[in-house]
């Protein structure tokens, strides 16, 4: 029963949410497991130019350090807001969902280039925290009990709390520019006067993940209508 329970709520998880998270899990138990090391997941370019270990492309965003505070604390707020952009102004728009996720991963890869990050999940997170923080503006916020502020303010308090914490604030920083880009081209210049949206989804994403509308006026073909032929003259069933 518990089990039929878990597996229920895992997958009414969006299936996005539930695919990262879940990599994520996935990859960090491999490591504690010692199946594979972080040398075979960091990013490096090198590497990949030049020995094809492509796979550093992914799984670069996929490790969190070992299972402890930091693992936790990302991977709460992660899942959190990933589930909370899915299902809130991204519901229904599976496939631009997804190609937030790409657009955001290749501009954070090349800025990630620069700045010399060998793993970029953290800054991945802070980018979807800021795209929702700017998305619901009048969300109050409470950190830990001690802080009370609006949402947009929420990947800054982070970004403070990391430096507390010891952390380099590159990563905070790096994710909060992606998330900023994003949310520049998709949400603020398209209503600019001359502004236009540069941020298209390729229609082969949307054929992958975006079920088609149905189309009001389409007459199905007798043996696809429900029921099958209608032999003969009687009612046809939804009519």
């Amino acid at each position: 029963m518990a089990y039929q329970t878990i597996r229920q709520e895992y997958l009414e998880i969006p299936v996005v949410t539930r695919a990262y998270t879940t990599a994520c899990v996935l990859t960090t138990a491999a490591v504690q497991l010692e199946l594979i090391t972080p040398f075979q997941l960091y990013f490096n370019p090198d590497l990949i130019l030049r020995n094809y270990q492509v796979w550093r492309l992914i799984t670069n965003f996929l490790f969190f350090g070992p299972v402890g505070f930091n693992f936790l604390f990302n991977m709460i707020f992660l899942y959190r807001y990933c589930r909370m952009l899915e299902e809130g102004s991204f519901r229904g728009r599976t496939a631009d969902f997804v190609f937030m996720f790409l657009f955001g991963g290749l501009l954070m890869t090349i800025f990630g280039t620069f700045v010399n990050l060998v793993f970029l999940g953290q800054a991945f997170t802070i980018m979807l925290v800021y795209i929702w923080s700017r998305r619901n503006p009048s969300v109050r916020m409470n950190f830990f009990g001690l802080l009370n502020f609006q949402a947009p303010f929420l990947p800054w308090v982070l970004m403070g709390f990391s430096l507390l914490l010891g952390n380099s604030i590159i990563v905070d920083l790096l994710g909060i520019a992606v998330g900023h880009v994003y949310y520049f081209l998709e949400d603020v210049f398209p209503n600019q006067p001359g502004g236009g949206r540069w941020l298209r989804t390729p229609s082969f994403l949307k054929m992958l993940f975006d079920t088609p509308e149905e189309d009001a006026n389409y007459d199905p073909l007798p043996e696809d209508r429900p029921g099958g032929f209608a032999w003969g003259e009687g009612q046809r069933l939804g009519g």
